[in-house]
Protein backbone atom coordinates (compact mmCIF):
# COMPACT_ATOMS: atom_id res chain seq x y z
CA UNK A 1 0.00 0.00 0.00
CA UNK A 2 1.23 3.60 -0.97
CA UNK A 3 0.75 6.96 1.02
CA UNK A 4 1.63 10.58 0.12
CA UNK A 5 2.77 12.71 2.74
CA UNK A 6 2.47 16.12 2.11
CA UNK A 7 4.68 18.15 4.10
CA UNK A 8 4.69 22.12 5.24
CA UNK A 9 7.04 23.86 6.12
CA UNK A 10 10.15 26.09 4.52
CA UNK A 11 12.87 24.96 6.60
CA UNK A 12 13.92 21.07 5.44
CA UNK A 13 15.72 21.06 9.10
CA UNK A 14 13.19 21.81 11.06
CA UNK A 15 10.82 19.11 13.25
CA UNK A 16 7.97 19.32 11.16
CA UNK A 17 10.54 17.66 8.58
CA UNK A 18 11.92 15.30 10.97
CA UNK A 19 8.42 13.87 11.56
CA UNK A 20 7.37 13.26 8.33
CA UNK A 21 10.19 11.68 7.68
CA UNK A 22 9.95 9.06 10.68
CA UNK A 23 6.20 9.13 9.65
CA UNK A 24 7.64 7.89 6.12
CA UNK A 25 10.34 5.47 8.24
CA UNK A 26 7.56 4.07 10.18
CA UNK A 27 5.33 3.22 7.14
CA UNK A 28 8.22 1.60 5.36
CA UNK A 29 9.65 -0.29 7.84
CA UNK A 30 7.72 -3.78 6.87
CA UNK A 31 8.90 -3.54 3.86
CA UNK A 32 5.63 -4.32 2.07
CA UNK A 33 3.82 -0.25 1.70
CA UNK A 34 5.89 2.35 0.04
CA UNK A 35 5.47 6.46 0.23
CA UNK A 36 6.17 9.62 -1.22
CA UNK A 37 7.07 13.11 0.58
CA UNK A 38 5.13 16.20 -1.00
CA UNK A 39 7.42 18.97 0.37
CA UNK A 40 5.38 21.56 -1.05
CA UNK A 41 7.12 24.71 0.09
CA UNK A 42 10.69 23.10 -1.63
CA UNK A 43 8.25 22.33 -4.46
CA UNK A 44 7.24 25.60 -5.07
CA UNK A 45 3.28 25.31 -4.84
CA UNK A 46 0.97 28.55 -5.74
CA UNK A 47 -1.47 28.02 -2.94
CA UNK A 48 -3.91 30.94 -3.44
CA UNK A 49 -7.28 30.57 -5.09
CA UNK A 50 -7.20 31.89 -8.44
CA UNK A 51 -9.79 32.38 -11.11
CA UNK A 52 -9.01 28.94 -12.98
CA UNK A 53 -10.15 27.60 -9.70
CA UNK A 54 -12.57 29.29 -9.03
CA UNK A 55 -14.00 28.46 -12.86
CA UNK A 56 -13.19 24.56 -11.99
CA UNK A 57 -15.68 25.25 -8.87
CA UNK A 58 -18.46 25.91 -11.15
CA UNK A 59 -17.42 23.09 -13.55
CA UNK A 60 -16.99 25.70 -15.86
CA UNK A 61 -13.56 23.91 -16.54
CA UNK A 62 -11.16 20.95 -15.54
CA UNK A 63 -8.68 21.57 -12.82
CA UNK A 64 -5.36 23.38 -13.80
CA UNK A 65 -2.40 21.44 -14.36
CA UNK A 66 -0.56 21.56 -10.89
CA UNK A 67 -3.84 20.84 -9.27
CA UNK A 68 -4.46 17.26 -11.25
CA UNK A 69 -0.92 16.26 -10.42
CA UNK A 70 -1.69 16.74 -6.74
CA UNK A 71 -4.65 15.32 -7.66
CA UNK A 72 -3.30 12.43 -9.52
CA UNK A 73 -0.43 11.79 -6.32
CA UNK A 74 -4.00 11.81 -4.10
CA UNK A 75 -5.19 9.05 -6.36
CA UNK A 76 -2.42 6.30 -6.27
CA UNK A 77 -2.08 6.84 -2.81
CA UNK A 78 -4.39 4.67 -0.20
CA UNK A 79 -3.86 7.25 2.78
CA UNK A 80 -2.89 10.63 2.87
CA UNK A 81 -0.89 12.31 5.72
CA UNK A 82 -0.37 15.85 6.37
CA UNK A 83 2.45 16.84 9.27
CA UNK A 84 2.63 20.59 9.75
CA UNK A 85 3.01 22.88 12.53
CA UNK A 86 0.47 25.04 13.95
CA UNK A 87 -0.15 27.97 13.22
CA UNK A 88 -2.51 30.14 14.73
CA UNK A 89 -4.70 27.28 15.82
CA UNK A 90 -4.83 26.16 12.22
CA UNK A 91 -2.72 24.80 8.93
CA UNK A 92 -0.24 27.16 7.71
CA UNK A 93 -1.14 29.16 4.48
CA UNK A 94 0.43 26.91 2.03
CA UNK A 95 -1.06 23.89 3.57
CA UNK A 96 -4.72 25.74 3.71
CA UNK A 97 -4.13 27.05 0.52
CA UNK A 98 -3.70 23.37 -1.20
CA UNK A 99 -6.69 21.88 0.44
CA UNK A 100 -8.53 25.24 -0.82
CA UNK A 101 -7.07 24.42 -4.79
CA UNK A 102 -6.69 20.59 -4.66
CA UNK A 103 -9.91 19.27 -2.79
CA UNK A 104 -12.11 21.01 -5.74
CA UNK A 105 -15.57 20.43 -6.83
CA UNK A 106 -16.37 18.06 -8.79
CA UNK A 107 -12.70 15.67 -7.47
CA UNK A 108 -13.30 15.64 -3.45
CA UNK A 109 -16.78 16.01 -3.84
CA UNK A 110 -19.50 17.11 -6.01
CA UNK A 111 -22.96 18.44 -5.40
CA UNK A 112 -26.53 17.43 -6.68
CA UNK A 113 -28.95 20.18 -8.93
CA UNK A 114 -30.56 20.19 -5.55
CA UNK A 115 -27.58 21.77 -3.52
CA UNK A 116 -26.88 18.39 -1.49
CA UNK A 117 -23.07 17.29 -0.74
CA UNK A 118 -21.66 13.96 -2.57
CA UNK A 119 -18.80 12.69 -0.68
CA UNK A 120 -15.95 11.26 -2.92
CA UNK A 121 -13.16 10.42 -1.03
CA UNK A 122 -14.83 7.34 0.64
CA UNK A 123 -11.35 5.17 -0.28
CA UNK A 124 -8.90 7.34 1.57
CA UNK A 125 -7.49 7.23 4.99
CA UNK A 126 -6.01 10.17 6.74
CA UNK A 127 -3.44 10.83 9.03
CA UNK A 128 -3.11 14.42 10.55
CA UNK A 129 -0.01 15.27 12.77
CA UNK A 130 0.19 18.90 13.74
CA UNK A 131 3.56 20.20 16.07
CA UNK A 132 2.08 22.45 18.39
CA UNK A 133 4.85 24.97 20.47
CA UNK A 134 2.20 25.24 23.25
CA UNK A 135 2.11 22.33 25.75
CA UNK A 136 -1.46 20.17 26.31
CA UNK A 137 -2.37 21.72 29.19
CA UNK A 138 -2.79 25.14 26.95
CA UNK A 139 -4.47 23.48 24.00
CA UNK A 140 -6.69 21.69 26.39
CA UNK A 141 -7.49 24.89 28.72
CA UNK A 142 -8.74 26.90 25.33
CA UNK A 143 -10.01 24.53 23.31
CA UNK A 144 -7.37 24.40 21.12
CA UNK A 145 -7.33 20.72 20.03
CA UNK A 146 -11.25 20.43 20.29
CA UNK A 147 -10.93 23.56 17.23
CA UNK A 148 -8.75 22.08 14.87
CA UNK A 149 -10.67 18.87 14.74
CA UNK A 150 -13.92 20.42 14.19
CA UNK A 151 -12.42 22.49 11.43
CA UNK A 152 -10.20 20.14 9.65
CA UNK A 153 -10.72 16.06 10.46
CA UNK A 154 -14.79 17.12 10.54
CA UNK A 155 -15.36 20.79 8.19
CA UNK A 156 -12.85 18.94 5.64
CA UNK A 157 -11.96 15.38 5.16
CA UNK A 158 -15.56 14.56 6.60
CA UNK A 159 -17.04 16.60 4.34
CA UNK A 160 -15.34 14.71 1.61
CA UNK A 161 -16.09 11.42 3.11
CA UNK A 162 -12.01 10.45 3.74
CA UNK A 163 -11.98 8.56 7.53
CA UNK A 164 -9.78 10.38 9.71
CA UNK A 165 -7.34 7.11 11.30
CA UNK A 166 -5.25 9.13 13.39
CA UNK A 167 -5.10 12.85 14.50
CA UNK A 168 -2.79 13.63 16.51
CA UNK A 169 -1.25 17.08 18.06
CA UNK A 170 2.42 16.99 19.42
CA UNK A 171 2.97 19.44 22.38
CA UNK A 172 6.45 20.78 22.72
CA UNK A 173 9.08 21.24 20.33
CA UNK A 174 12.14 21.39 23.00
CA UNK A 175 14.98 18.57 22.71
CA UNK A 176 13.36 16.08 24.84
CA UNK A 177 9.82 16.44 23.33
CA UNK A 178 11.25 16.34 19.61
CA UNK A 179 12.89 12.99 20.27
CA UNK A 180 9.16 11.87 21.55
CA UNK A 181 7.76 13.25 18.73
CA UNK A 182 10.10 11.59 15.94
CA UNK A 183 9.40 8.38 17.54
CA UNK A 184 5.77 8.65 17.88
CA UNK A 185 5.88 9.14 13.88
CA UNK A 186 7.36 6.08 13.58
CA UNK A 187 4.95 4.16 15.17
CA UNK A 188 2.15 5.94 14.13
CA UNK A 189 3.25 4.72 10.25
CA UNK A 190 4.39 1.61 10.84
CA UNK A 191 0.74 1.36 11.96
CA UNK A 192 -0.37 3.08 9.17
CA UNK A 193 -2.14 0.71 7.38
CA UNK A 194 -2.90 -1.68 9.89
CA UNK A 195 -6.79 -1.20 9.41
CA UNK A 196 -6.45 -1.51 5.72
CA UNK A 197 -4.23 -5.10 6.16
CA UNK A 198 -6.65 -6.69 8.44
CA UNK A 199 -9.79 -5.57 6.01
CA UNK A 200 -7.90 -7.20 3.20
CA UNK A 201 -7.28 -3.99 1.69
CA UNK A 202 -9.50 -0.36 0.53
CA UNK A 203 -12.17 0.57 2.86
CA UNK A 204 -15.40 0.49 0.42
CA UNK A 205 -15.62 3.71 -1.23
CA UNK A 206 -18.45 6.22 0.07
CA UNK A 207 -19.08 8.18 -2.81
CA UNK A 208 -23.03 9.72 -2.62
CA UNK A 209 -22.88 9.68 1.13
CA UNK A 210 -24.24 13.26 2.34
CA UNK A 211 -22.27 15.67 4.17
CA UNK A 212 -25.38 16.12 6.76
CA UNK A 213 -29.10 16.54 6.97
CA UNK A 214 -29.98 20.01 4.88
CA UNK A 215 -26.00 20.90 4.40
CA UNK A 216 -25.79 22.61 1.33
CA UNK A 217 -22.94 22.92 -0.70
CA UNK A 218 -21.18 26.70 -0.65
CA UNK A 219 -21.78 29.19 -3.77
CA UNK A 220 -18.13 31.39 -3.49
CA UNK A 221 -20.33 34.22 -4.14
CA UNK A 222 -18.88 35.71 -0.65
Amino acid sequence: MHALIVVSHPDPRSLTHAVARSFAEGVEAPGQHTTEVADIAAEGFQPAFNPADRATFFMKASAPPDVLREQERIDRSDALVLVYPVYWWSFPGQLKGWIDRVFSNGWAYSQTPEGAIEKRLGRLAVHLLGIGGADEGTYARHGYDKALRTQVDHGIFDYCGARVATSTILHGTDGASAASHIATARELGRNAFARQVAAGGHPAPEIGGKFGQGDRGATLEQ
